[in-house]
């Protein structure tokens, strides 16, 4: 974790002030299919939504939710997920993920999320993001592999 939060420091935004509504909620609907099933992705033996694929929603919807305010040379990168997987959803369903921007402290942001199969709770939990330069952020991760090896 050192080294991601080490990355995400060195990453200068240049003491921008990102305008981004706290509260902000945006809404996301995707299909389960194989790909994102838990014996496809190798969590599981069951034709069922992966966790690893509802997280990677959510973090896609939460991702989506605020870079409508940012500048388009900057982005967010996902930095904490503390969800719980809590029922299944079957290849072939149709889930729906919210995310709502609950803190906002400098470049950190924090999401509550939830993925629902029509009313019953799939999974929920926070999300955390932080805003990055694009460019300059993959220049520093090239530059740190470069010095690893």
């Amino acid at each position: 974790m050192l080294n991601t939060f080490r990355l995400l420091g060195d990453v200068d935004v240049s003491g921008r002030d990102f305008d981004i509504p706290l509260n902000t909620v945006c809404v996301e609907e995707y299909t389960v299919k194989d790909e994102h099933a838990a014996k496809h992705v190798g969590t599981g033996d069951v034709a069922v939504l992966s966790t690893p694929s509802m997280i990677a929603f959510m973090e896609k919807t939460s991702m989506a939710c605020v870079q409508q305010y940012l500048p388009p040379e900057y982005t967010t990168v996902g930095v904490l997920v503390n969800v719980k997987h809590l029922n299944p959803a079957p290849v072939g369903s149709t889930i729906r993920v919210e995310s709502k921007l609950v803190a906002r402290e400098g470049r950190r942001l924090v999401f509550e999320v939830k993925a629902l199969l029509k009313e019953t709770l799939i999974g929920e939990g926070i999300h955390e993001r932080f805003i990055v330069h694009g460019k300059r952020f993959i220049e520093r991760a090239k530059k740190i592999f470069e010095q690893s090896g």
